[in-house]
Parts: structure tokens; C-alpha cells; sequence
């Protein structure tokens, strides 16, 4: 790190690689020295500004070493930040916070079928839509869907799976999303398509599904819903149905701090990363038996690195739609969650279920999901 006209340069092999600058010099000595959730909330604000790679100068920051008293406190203050939004029991009022900040905000990074879950990279140099196809695909190939299936997609977000599910394999589809702009969306393009959506909670869903998935939403549940979940799908799935859970988990070994913190207060309200070990033990609680567990983490943080590249290739065109806050705030989330997952201090899990019983056939091998 140097000094150069009161920006702090950082340089790998002698090239720049990021630049953080303040409005003053001091400003920028206390930020070098700030914990993470002070300087997130300083880069918000609008009092600092990174200039090159995001996600580099994210992590050499969460590298820094800080005080234990400091951390303790971080770590106690996401405690209760999550507590109060969970004993809050606004599920769809978190759901809104983070989801109805507008459609076309989320167009300028997500790909057309707005897919906000991590991409399937066959390769590195996959582009975001061929990933995000793929892993459409991938879901639908590990659940076996074939026409006519019933199906339903919980939490469905922006419909990319359900559109996907109907057209390229004849399945009847159900989604449901508490989110009003989620809805309004996927209602626009609902002609053609056998396809219904519901703005409701998933556990008021009546019916009985041939295969269900949950991609992106489990990370709302928490462990206060978490058997009541698992519950619920099993009631609601066949008895020879599949059923596909894709979700964000935490190793046992990391803990709350000021990252979870401020996705607390500003991005995910009520949101909580449970540990696979829970999520199976409930499952099985539930009735369930594991038929695969696929960890995509790699996927994921290259998902993130090419959300933060369109994010801050859009950043004029996207402060036409949100705040200066709420723009550098996804910006500031996204890079973090890139840093999250290269790192392996964060997971996310597909986990394939069906329901226990010694009747039904199973797959040998894992052939059919890739073929």
C-alpha cells in the first residue's frame, strides 16, 4: 500500500489493483483502521469510494486485524440484530425489504430469466446466462422432471425456474413469493405458460406436488421455522416425489460478526445461515432421506464476481432506480459474498430428498443428471 495524492494505493506485481479514497486525509487514516461494519457503513454513506476491484479491496479488509473487544461486541450486536427481526415475525415485510426495491434495478446485474441464486459453471469463462441456464437445468434434471409433473417452486423470486420447468420439460408449475414486485413480474408473463403464482407464505400452499424445489428462499426460514418447514414440504410432496433444497449454509466453525451485522440491518432483516448438519437432521426429522448433497460454492462466488462487474458497469443507469445507499449497499453485499465464498468461510448446498421408504426405486448412479 502506498500514498498517492491522498488516496491509498494498492498494488499486486507492481499494478494497481484497487484505490480507496476519502474526502480527507484523516478520514482516510481512521478508515485503515476501522472494523468492517464501520467501514461498510462509511462506504454507504457516500465518505469513502473503492476504485478498482471491489471484491479485493473487501477482503484485504476483513483481513485486518482489530481489537477483541471490538469483535465481541460485532459479534454480540448480530446476535441480537438477528433475534429482534426473527421474535419481529414479519417474514414478508423482511421479504419486501430486501426483494421490492425494483424489478429493474435487479435487471442491470441479473441475467434474462433474472435467476438471483448462484450460477452452474461448466467453465470459468462461462458467461452469466450460459451458468444461469445450466444450473435451471441442472435442478430439473436432479429432480427428473417430466411432463405433466406437478410442481412447485417455493420462494419462486422472479419465475426463471418455473418458466424454464414448464417450457423445456412439460411441467405444470406453482410458485409462491411474498414479494409484491416479484409477483407483478412473473404475472406479466404468464400467457402460454401452465404456470400459476401465488403471493403467499409457502406453508399456506394446499395441494400435492410431484416435485418441489426451494432455490434461494431457506435462507428466510430460520431455525424457529425450520421444522415446521420441512414439515410442510413433506405433506405437501408425493410419496414418490423429489424434492430439491438450495440454500446458503455457514461451516460450524464460523461465527456471527460485522459482516452479519450489517446484512442484518441493511439486507437481509430475519435472515439466518443455518449449518447443513441441522438442515439434514430436520429433513430426516421430517421423514426425509438424502439422496445427493452437492456443494456449489465455487459456483456462487463466480456468480457474485459477475454480479458486482454489471453492478458497477450500471452504476449511472442504477441510481436512476434506487438510492445512492441502497446501490452502494448491493454493491458493497455482493463483493463481500464473493469474498465469502472464495474463502470457504460461507457454503451453499443442494440437497436432493425424497421420502424414506424401502418401496421406492432409487437412482444408482448420478448419470441422469448429466446427461
Amino acid at each position: 500500500m502506498e500514498y498517492l495524492n491522498g488516496k491509498a494505493v494498492f498494488r499486486e506485481a507492481g499494478t494497481p489493483v484497487f484505490t480507496i479514497a476519502a474526502r480527507t486525509q484523516a478520514q482516510l487514516n481512521a478508515f485503515l483502521r476501522k472494523d468492517a461494519y464501520t467501514a461498510a457503513t462509511a462506504f454507504v454513506r457516500g465518505d469513502l469510494d473503492v476504485e478498482g476491484d471491489i471484491v479485493g479491496a473487501v477482503r484485504w479488509q476483513a483481513s485486518q486485524r482489530h481489537s477483541q473487544l471490538k469483535e465481541l461486541f460485532t459479534t454480540v450486536a448480530a446476535k441480537v440484530a438477528r433475534t429482534y427481526f426473527s421474535l419481529r415475525n414479519n417474514v414478508a415485510g423482511n421479504i419486501r425489504f430486501h426483494y421490492d426495491r425494483s424489478n429493474q434495478f435487479y435487471q442491470t446485474f441479473l441475467d434474462s430469466s433474472m435467476v438471483y441464486s448462484c450460477g452452474y459453471f461448466r467453465k470459468p469463462t462461462d458467461s452469466l446466462e450460459e451458468a444461469q441456464k445450466a444450473k435451471l437445468d441442472h435442478i430439473c434434471r436432479k429432480l427428473r422432471v417430466e411432463r405433466g409433473d406437478r410442481f412447485l417452486d417455493i420462494g419462486c423470486g422472479w419465475g426463471g425456474l418455473m418458466f424454464h420447468a414448464a417450457e423445456r420439460y412439460g411441467a405444470i408449475c406453482t410458485g409462491c413469493t411474498l414479494s409484491h414486485a416479484q409477483i407483478e413480474y412473473v404475472q406479466q408473463r404468464l400467457e402460454n405458460y401452465q404456470i400459476r403464482v401465488l403471493e403467499t407464505d409457502f406453508q399456506k400452499v394446499r395441494g400435492r406436488f410431484d416435485k418441489i424445489a426451494s432455490v434461494g428462499m431457506f435462507e428466510h426460514v430460520g431455525r424457529r421455522r425450520l421444522r415446521s418447514y420441512f414439515t410442510h414440504i413433506a405433506g405437501s410432496l408425493a410419496e414418490n416425489g423429489l424434492f430439491l433444497n438450495h440454500a446458503i449454509a455457514r461451516p460450524e466453525t464460523v461465527k456471527d460478526g460485522a459482516e452479519t451485522l450489517f446484512l442484518q440491518r441493511n439486507v437481509f432483516p430475519g435472515g439466518d445461515l443455518l449449518h447443513v448438519s441441522e438442515v439434514i437432521r430436520s429433513a430426516e426429522e421430517a421423514g426425509f432421506e438424502v439422496l445427493d448433497l452437492e456443494n456449489l460454492r465455487p459456483h456462487y462466488a463466480l456468480t457474485c464476481r459477475a454480479w458486482v462487474n454489471r453492478l458497477q458497469a450500471a452504476g449511472e443507469e442504477c441510481l436512476r432506480m434506487v438510492t445512492r445507499d441502497v446501490y452502494r449497499t448491493w454493491l458493497l453485499y455482493l463483493a463481500g459474498c464473493a469474498v465469502s465464498f472464495e474463502e470457504g468461510t460461507t457454503d451453499i448446498y443442494q440437497a436432493l430428498f425424497a421420502k424414506r421408504s424401502a418401496e421406492q426405486r432409487r437412482a444408482l448412479t448420478r448419470e441422469y443428471m448429466y446427461s
